[in-house]
């Protein structure tokens, strides 16, 4: 499908603002919703009036939004992770993220906006940037990375009362799924009405999905994306959540991208195929010399994941809920062992020709903020690189035998997360502090919640 998006020009803002004005007068846009990716992936931002809307820091928004938790609480430490005066960021619309919003009754645009200071910096506290820090690491050596996101998500159906169990939703049969059908077409096609709509979305928002599947949990679907760049696939992720919610609403049922929505079926994970290209020549820097061989920054960049996928998991697995994805290991792993197309391994190298090396990363949940789970994929491998790590023995047998190594809670991802001083480093010192304390606010509210299970098993017993 061509793609007629607004062309980002480089060095010329004016050129930008035209172009872009042009593209939204073209399509007699009234409303512009100025969107930013917040700490959890989810959009906070202004909707404006087109003809207010400017190119330039036309708008603004408190810093205070990457420091607030999911149920919108402050950590003890907010005054030191803000300005004192808790001062508004500047918003900077790209240019290449321009797309309809095609649920919307007036001829309405949505476009991702960069947060920025007073000066002119990219602003260190936006999960954007922090993906955009760790591309310009890449950059330094001459090296772009290639990835291409898998995302798996439910349909349930509508629920409004917390303390009820998810349940699935009935297709076009008028019947719930209750039996495992990966892959299956016929289960795909229960969900046809849903799945058009949202085809359709898609299409209006110029995403490129590519294949879709009918993955083992009772109405689980994976779609996949084209391989490309980390931030246009993040910015995708960002963008794909909201459609497909939206679709699924209009159809009367939720699409939920938790970690781990029903106590029996299988978690949702976010798969990232991940590779490195020459910035010049675009070859895949992961081949070897012969045939059948893998080069040494493959074998570097394998050992950063493994060595520093584990304090990182804060990152690709960010809420309580994830870890209960993670802890029964039924398709989840649970340690960092790599193999080839060895789907038990956290790190599966899939087979396929020289040129389509690649790795791919199944730490990271649907829950993970997709610029986050990116950014700490590379940074970890980028870490590899710099520190000429090298990788364990590939597994052929069931990783699951091998037994655990990854954090078993939030809380201790956290403490991980909190020694490992060389992340810091490649995300932000700032930043890695200001998230740490947001997910330690979230995990002590979640402690002061009693479940349904205590009641259960506890009320009269103990």
């Amino acid at each position: 499908m061509a793609k007629k998006r607004v062309s980002k020009v480089q060095g010329d803002p004016e050129q930008q603002e035209s172009s872009l004005k042009r593209w939204l007068k073209e399509r007699h846009i009234t409303e512009v919703e100025c969107l930013v990716p917040d700490m959890t992936g989810n959009a906070r931002g202004k909707i404006i009036p087109a003809a207010k809307f400017s190119h330039d820091y036309g708008s603004r928004l408190p810093e205070g939004i990457f420091v607030t938790t999911v149920t919108g609480e402050f950590p003890d430490e907010y005054d030191d992770l803000v300005s004192p005066s808790d001062s508004d960021m500047y918003l900077l619309p790209d240019p290449e993220t321009v797309r309809m919003v095609p649920w919307a009754t007036d001829p309405t645009a949505q476009i991702i906006h960069d947060c920025c200071t007073r000066d002119g910096r990219l602003h260190d506290l936006a999960p954007r940037n922090v993906l955009r820090r760790v591309l310009a690491l890449y950059e330094g050596l001459g090296i772009a990375p290639v990835v291409a996101p898998e995302v798996e998500f439910y349909l349930v159906q509508r629920n409004t009362d917390p303390d009820l169990p998810l349940q699935p939703p009935a297709g076009r049969s008028g019947r719930p799924e209750t039996a495992r059908q990966s892959y299956s077409i016929d289960a795909v096609n229960e969900f046809d009405p849903i799945l058009d709509l949202m085809y359709d979305f898609c299409d209006a928002m110029e995403l490129d999905v590519d294949t879709l599947i009918h993955e083992s949990g009772a109405a689980q679907l994976e779609i996949n994306f084209e391989h490309a760049d980390p931030l246009s696939r993040a910015d995708q992720v960002f963008l794909f959540k909201r459609a497909m919610r939206e679709a699924a609403m209009r159809h009367g049922i939720y699409a939920t991208f938790l970690a781990k929505p029903m106590s029996n079926e299988p978690g949702s994970a976010m798969h990232i195929h991940q590779s490195l290209v020459d910035v010049k020549t675009r070859r895949n820097l992961f081949m070897g010399k012969k045939a059948g061989q893998h080069s040494e920054l493959f074998t570097h960049y394998l050992g950063g994941l493994q060595k520093y996928i584990p304090m990182a998991m804060a990152l690709l697995a960010p809420n309580v809920n994830s870890y209960r994805r993670l802890a029964t290991g039924e398709v989840a792993p649970i340690n960092v062992q790599w193999g080839y197309d060895n789907r038990t391994c956290g790190l599966r190298v899939p087979m396929d020709t020289p040129e389509n090396t690649r790795v791919e990363s199944r730490f990271a949940g649907s829950d993970a903020n997709p610029y986050l789970a990116m950014a700490a994929t590379l940074a970890c491998g980028y870490l590899g690189i710099k520190e000429k790590l090298h990788p364990s023995e590939p597994v052929s047998i069931s990783a699951k035998t091998l037994g655990h190594d990854l954090p078993r809670s939030l809380e201790e991802a956290l403490e991980w997360l909190r020694d490992a001083d060389a992340l810091h480093e490649v995300l932000g010192l700032r930043f890695v502090r200001a998230y740490s304390a947001v997910k330690r606010r979230e995990y002590e509210t979640f402690l002061r919640v009693i479940s349904s299970w205590e009641r259960e098993f506890l009320l009269l017993t103990v």
